[in-house]
């Protein structure tokens, strides 16, 4: 079960991470805000597992790798979203 504190902390990172990713992205995205997180929220989740596989989750100081996937995690969701975004709101 998640707690508060778990579920705070992952929408702060999905915020931090989706900005980073939208500065990050090639181009222009035309996605509203509430994407931006949830892509950040992606790119959190996505870089926590793929730093559990190459063993780099946990180190003792910063986990610089840890972050780095992230962070690629969140501009490639937020690259996926912009490109899936108008598609599915003027086919609706």
């Amino acid at each position: 079960m998640w707690s508060v504190s778990a579920i705070l902390g992952l929408l702060i990172a999905g915020i931090i991470l989706g900005i980073l990713g939208r500065m990050l992205a090639p181009g222009k995205q035309a996605i509203p805000f509430w994407l931006t997180i949830l892509a950040g929220i992606v790119g959190a989740l996505i870089g926590n597992l793929v730093a559990g596989w190459t063993g780099v989750a946990e180190t003792d100081g910063f986990d610089w790798w840890r972050h780095i996937f992230q962070v690629v995690a969140a501009v490639i969701a937020v690259i996926l979203a912009a490109s899936l975004y108008p598609k599915a709101r003027t086919s609706a």
